[in-house]
């Protein structure tokens, strides 16, 4: 709410600065430097934890806004205030990031995090209409500096809000990587390069973005020029499309039971394009009224869509930096579209605009719909898996969203009645957990039976030893292995699971062989 508040606010002090070309010049220092840093200023939601940069992104934005507001009192020159604002817009790089990956953590299950994507999507919406509203009644009682007052408060107020959440729901400061910070601050695109899913979801969102960009040019156009609708109208048309965006956040919620996000996506994406061709082939106010409600419903479910979708590919630990990625990304891409659209309007004309810019989108989703499909299968949850490691001691204290990844990183192993698992003395390069049958566990001649739910292997990976039992499967048994470097990802990257492991080491070294604890 703030945030477009400021925009309003920022707007008309630079046109009282500077005229049209100082608005121009504004946009300009708000837009392209945000859109550089992002990926780079991302690395801080991968580096620390998430609540408390969002916080310190909402206390330096409101200190920023606050400078601008004196700034703007003074009379001092316009271009510290567009220095600032651009500062602004830099920080407010590393909250959005932030806040894609903490949502995964907080949330308890697939379903949850689906719905707090779309309660995300219709409060920013509420913030869309809303905000500028604030910044237009406080700009009839005051000045633009005025607006920047209110902002800054709105900020603190956001800062205060997170400051509720409790301290312990996130892992401490993740490690920092040891190839330097260009490495570091790259990896978000190195993730989305090495990982299928991840380059099929940002590269369609971005061509969804280069439409939408140019869809605020066409509607702009084909309201006042095609439709004759003036300026009103074009209110109303984008009045429709809001309608229409927290339509589609119930048509998600219903289809989030289907478990197939990725396909939802993709027809998101088919449907924002969709409407654009109506309006071209079928020019008239209601038609367009109406196709506008249905781009803003595709619109809602591909920006929840691409959203649940990062957040369940992408590795917890780098993803901040993928949404730094996607949100340069989605920025230029925007900005390209919004280039575009006036020439294909100067060579062909609005109708066929329309209807060109309308196919682009049905046109890509459809030939990569299989792939969509690929991913939805690869992004199906294990639930048994994930309950047997829930089940873990030292996989307990995990976030839902890492012992779903640890889940799709399971190796199924089958051993049969007599076999054995690995004996004392081999060296440890997985852990296991049972999942049919019975195996015994043999330390110093005594054998201790696992059934079900039981696991072992975790005393040779956690203290770097070689294996202190011998196991054997009792009857046939299935085994899910987990293999050494997910298992201590895992396990070292969150204190209170590394505190469990080291409780359970300790707990069974001290019962098996008292001398060992101290190797």
């Amino acid at each position: 709410m703030g945030q477009f508040a400021f925009g309003v606010g920022l707007a008309v002090y630079a046109y009282k600065a500077g005229g049209a070309k100082a608005v121009g010049e504004v946009a300009v220092v708000r837009t392209i430097p945000a859109a550089l840093a992002a990926p780079f200023v991302s690395v801080l939601a991968d580096r620390y934890r998430r609540r408390r940069v969002m916080i310190a992104s909402d206390l330096v934005r409101a200190g920023l806004i606050a400078g601008a507001a004196v700034a703007a009192y003074s009379g001092a020159n316009y271009w510290i205030v567009f220095a600032l604002a651009g500062l602004v817009r830099i920080t407010s790089t590393a909250f959005r990031p932030a806040q894609g990956a903490l949502l995964p953590v907080l949330a308890r299950s697939p379903e949850e995090l689906t719905a707090a994507n779309v309660s995300a999507g219709m409060i920013d919406s509420v913030g869309i209409f809303a905000g500028p509203a604030l910044g237009g009644l406080l700009l009839a009682a005051t000045q633009p500096a005025g607006v920047f007052v209110a902002t800054a408060c709105t900020y603190c107020w956001s800062a205060f809000m997170l400051a509720l959440i409790s301290s312990d729901a996130e892992p401490d400061a993740r490690p920092r990587a040891a190839h330097g910070f260009f490495r570091e601050s790259t990896e978000g695109f190195r993730e989305i390069g090495r990982t299928p899913g991840l380059r099929l979801v940002v590269a369609l969102y971005s061509a969804q973005t280069v439409v939408a960009g140019a869809q605020g040019v066409l509607i702009v156009v084909a309201a006042l020029d095609l439709l004759g609708l003036g300026n009103s109208g074009l209110g109303f048309l984008n009045s429709a499309a809001g309608i229409g965006g927290l339509l589609g956040a119930l048509v998600v919620l219903a289809l989030a039971a289907r478990r197939q996000m990725a396909s939802d996506f993709g027809l998101g994406v088919a449907l924002f394009g969709l409407p654009l061709i109506a309006i071209g082939l079928w020019p008239n106010a209601v038609v367009a009224l109406l196709m506008l409600g249905v781009l803003g419903l595709g619109n809602t479910m591909t920006d929840v869509g691409a959203y649940t979708l990062l957040q369940r590919i992408a590795k917890d630990d780098v993803l901040g930096r993928v949404f730094g990625v996607l949100h340069s990304a989605l920025v230029g891409t925007m900005g390209i579209g919004a280039i575009l659209a006036p020439l294909l309007i100067d060579w062909v004309g609005i109708r066929t605009s329309l209807v060109v810019t309308g196919a682009f989108l049905p046109l890509v989703s459809g030939l990569l719909f299989a792939r969509l499909r690929a991913v939805d299968r690869s992004a199906t949850v294990p639930e048994r898996e994930v309950e047997l490691l829930q089940s873990v001691r030292i996989f307990e204290p995990l976030p839902r969203q890492k012992t779903e990844f640890l889940a799709r990183r399971l190796v199924p192993v089958h051993v049969a009645a007599g076999d054995e698992v690995f004996r004392e003395g081999d060296h440890g390069d997985r852990f296991y957990v049972v999942a049919e049958g019975t195996v015994e566990v043999f330390v110093d001649g005594q054998a201790k039976l696992e059934g079900p739910g039981g696991w072992f292997g975790e005393i040779a990976l956690v203290r770097d030893v070689p294996r202190t039992a011998t196991v054997r499967a009792r009857t046939d048994a299935e085994l899910l292995a987990l293999e050494r470097d997910d298992f201590l990802a895992a396990v070292t990257g969150y204190d209170p699971s590394r505190e469990a492991a080291e409780s359970v080491v300790a707990e069974r070294l001290g019962v098996q062989r008292p001398g060992i604890a101290a190797v």
